[in-house]
């Protein structure tokens, strides 16, 4: 990591066209501009930690879900009253369309 001092109204150039300005210094806290190009994603990094976490925590089931799921899955849940987990009845079909009768035959 490369540390560097700067005073108020000082800037840091990253790359060719990112550039980082401290715009004040009030006791710990120091505020800084940053000019880059809109291709440039700029984020503050605690967010995209909070953002990480958030979306690890709506992606991982809770165990009760997963243990519900598995038990439907092995049929260990057969003996609870709901819908039927059997197999499904057949589906009538329509019956097939009529064809015309062919015309009599000139003879």
């Amino acid at each position: 990591m490369l540390v560097l001092s700067r005073r108020v109204g000082e800037s840091i150039v990253i790359g060719d066209d990112v550039v980082i300005t401290v715009l004040d210094v009030r006791g710990d806290v120091v505020r800084v501009g940053v000019d880059a190009p809109r291709s440039v994603q700029v984020r503050r990094q605690e967010l995209l930690v909070e953002l990480a976490e958030t979306n690890r925590a709506a992606a991982s089931p809770e165990r009760s879900a997963v243990a519900g799921l598995s038990a439907l899955v092995s049929g260990a849940d057969r003996g609870r009253t709901g819908p039927a987990t059997g197999p499904r009845p057949p589906v009538p079909r329509p019956p097939a369309p009529c064809r015309p009768a062919d015309p009599p035959a000139d003879g």
